[in-house]
């Protein structure tokens, strides 16, 4: 059975950001579950669905939040699955505050942090995760590196036909 992912977010204004991760998610065919938890205001939830996510069948869990943003840390504290942290850009330092609370975790309970809003890049984490144990997951993806190569190769052949009649 297929590994699902879990993207938890520490608030519902972080839906707008992780949108991005959860239609990528889809997008490669990966059951996707959602929902918001806070490290502080329901921190008994939040540890106890990390707690219970193996035997629940996911194979990795997506944090994203703002400001202080503890929330990858607590689930990652209450499980052995991996965690990527997504810091949320809030009016407050410009997402700098969560960056660093993401991704400054003590030794023992790792949380792979991705940039501020970077959404996307967590979802592609969390497939190349996956991947290691799904040979069709795998393929998807090589194919995504191999578009994006001969994307930037034709941009480079724009601009050298472009320097060229210069």
């Amino acid at each position: 059975m297929a590994k699902k992912v879990a993207v938890i977010m520490g608030s519902d204004s972080d839906f707008a950001v992780v949108s991005a991760a959860i239609k990528r998610l889809k997008t490669y065919g990966v059951a996707v579950e959602v929902h918001v938890m806070s490290a502080h205001r329901t921190p008994h939830q939040a540890s106890e669905f990390a707690e219970n996510a193996k035997k629940d069948g996911f194979g990795v869990i997506i944090a994203a939040a703002g400001k202080a943003a503890h929330l990858a840390g607590v689930l990652a504290a209450h499980t052995t699955l991996p965690v990527i942290g997504i810091p949320i850009k809030c009016s407050t330092l410009s997402g700098l505050d969560a960056l660093l609370s993401t991704v400054q975790m003590p030794s023992g309970i790792p949380v792979a942090t991705v940039a501020i809003d970077g959404a996307d890049n967590a979802a592609l984490l969390a497939l190349q995760i996956l991947a290691l144990s799904d040979d069709g997951l795998a393929e998807k993806l090589e194919t995504m590196k191999k578009n994006m190569a001969e994307e930037v190769m034709k941009k480079d052949e724009a601009i050298q036909a472009a320097i060229s009649s210069l």
